[in-house]
């Protein structure tokens, strides 16, 4: 266990949100699910993550042996890279993934080095450690539709393949409520202002797909969800309005990434316009902090975004 209390929030029908510290707060959440006398979690951060989300059992009296399932929407490592470590110290629990995602936590040498080649080795050694494998026979591989019971309430496991292409969102019922990982994007509660929540889509390398990310929201919102908890960050429950502000800032995304595909500085300058996005959108949805501090909150995600969208510029079907 951990001296350091984890932030959690309470969010009713058995569900509470786990800071799992991973990069900065309120950047990446778990979510635990409780069920009587059982309990999952949805997502696990990285290896960091794991002493939190234990801790976090205590404080909710629920003994590890009682989770049944560690459901990773897909395998990036800030959602999954945890997953193997704390399936050590939850004795009966089993992952549900996608099957595109199952091979890769079953053996994750090619995830290891395609996020290395993302991050570097050594960044990638600092934010994620070790990977520890999940082994086979404790993996359930899931398909579209299908519903998982967790102490006879129902999650159904949908795939969303526009973020990823071994991505599925988990749809449970009882809270009207859809666990969505990165297929309904990223909305940081710090940008948060009287005009609401403010989202925008994430297109990390290298499944970015903007048709199937279209689809996806399309699908999400098809459930007719009272609620969505994204892994970044947790609860929102403005849904038209963040649907459409998802539909038409992927579109936008994808004219930047065009405007500037025959740039010779062309990761600079898609920098440069992302960020300019960022501060005039956070503006008209009236946050009132400073531009250095809108950076300091979307500059891994600019990076990252740009890494996408030029991934997708590369490799799109002519």
């Amino acid at each position: 266990m951990t001296n350091e209390v984890p932030r959690t929030t309470a969010l009713g029908d058995g569900i509470t949100a786990i800071d799992t510290g991973f990069l900065r707060p309120l950047f990446d959440a778990s979510h635990l699910i409780t069920e009587g006398t059982r309990a999952a979690f949805v997502d696990t951060g990285a290896n960091s993550s794991v002493p939190l989300l234990l801790e976090a059992l205590r404080l909710n009296n629920v003994d590890p042996a009682a989770v049944e399932f560690v459901f990773l929407t897909h395998v990036h490592l800030d959602h999954a890279g945890g997953a193997g470590l704390l399936m050590q110290a939850l004795p009966n629990a089993k992952a549900v993934l996608h099957p595109r995602g199952a091979p890769h936590m079953i053996d994750p040498t090619r995830l290891i080095s395609g996020a290395q080649a993302v991050y570097g080795i050594e960044r990638f050694a600092a934010d994620y450690g070790n990977i520890v494998p999940v082994p086979e026979d404790r993996i359930i591989v899931v398909d579209d539709e299908q519903e998982v019971t967790l102490n006879g309430r129902a999650m159904q496991c949908l795939y969303t393949e526009g973020h990823a292409r071994h991505h599925y969102v988990l749809n449970d019922r009882q809270s009207r409520g859809v666990f969505t990982g990165d297929s309904f994007g990223l909305s940081y509660r710090e940008l948060d202002t009287v005009k609401g929540e403010f989202i925008y889509p994430t297109t990390t390398p290298i499944h970015f797909d903007p048709s199937e990310a279209h689809i996806s929201i399309d699908r999400i919102i098809g459930l007719d969800p009272a609620q969505l908890f994204l892994t970044h960050y947790s609860r929102v429950t403005e849904l038209q309005r963040l649907a459409d502000d998802m539909h038409k800032r992927i579109d936008e995304f994808v004219d930047m990434a065009e405007w500037h595909k025959g740039d010779a500085e062309r990761t600079a300058n898609m920098h440069e316009s992302m960020y300019a996005y960022f501060v005039r959108e956070l503006d008209e949805h009236g946050f009132a902090g400073s531009v250095e501090q809108i950076h300091s909150i979307v500059r891994i995600d600019v990076e990252l975004n740009t890494m996408g969208l030029e991934y997708w510029l590369d490799h799109r079907k002519k």
